[in-house]
């Protein structure tokens, strides 16, 4: 004979299998079934029987009479007359004519934009050399930047110490240079609006 542990666990099981098979099918309620309809496409669309035109109207022409001498205007001390042939006058009296007086426009002050040096010290393909070269110079007191190239020629990284007014200033600093990074940099222009 089977001891009551046995059956206790058998009953459990049981129990438990009844539960995971019939208790899903219990709680999901009324089951909807979803069937995709299919509509048929004619082979040639239905043609109308009686098509419909727009109808344009014809242009319509306006009998305009133009005069046969041209439109003279004549300024005198009376005013302003205009005359035609049609003998049609118009006399219109003119106000004191306005002075206007032109103000001196002052235009703002810039430098050159050709004025300013850099030192470029190269030219990178990747990005993280530039910037770790940007972070020891900076480290070592240097005013240094990263430009990225012009978009046409691909991902380029320019790195620049500058810029300055002073060119000696710049070829003095570009001699330390060479010395804590061992690239030999060039002074070139540089253009703010297009570093």
């Amino acid at each position: 004979m089977a001891s009551k542990f046995q059956n206790r666990l058998i009953g459990t099981i049981v129990l438990v299998a009844i539960g995971v098979i019939f208790l899903p099918d219990l709680f999901d309620g009324k089951k909807e079934h979803y069937q995709e309809q299919f509509a048929s496409i004619p082979l040639q669309p239905e043609i109308a029987d009686q098509e419909e035109y727009a109808v344009i109207p014809e242009p319509e022409f306006e009998d305009v009479v133009l005069p046969q001498e041209p439109v003279s205007a004549v300024i005198g001390d009376e005013g302003f007359k205009l005359t035609s042939d049609s003998k049609m006058a118009a006399v219109v009296k003119s106000a004191e004519p306005l002075a206007v007086k032109p103000q001196p426009v002052e235009l703002p002050k810039t430098n050159n934009i050709n004025s300013g040096w850099v030192v470029q010290l190269g030219v990178f393909r990747n990005f993280e050399n530039a910037h770790r070269l940007v972070a020891d110079l900076r480290k070592a007191g240097f005013q240094a930047h990263v430009f990225p190239k012009q978009p046409k020629t691909g991902d380029l990284a320019r790195v620049v110490v500058g810029p300055d007014v002073s060119k000696d200033k710049l070829s003095d600093q570009a001699v330390q240079l060479e010395k804590l990074t061992g690239l030999k940099g060039q002074l070139v222009r540089f253009n703010p609006l297009n570093p």
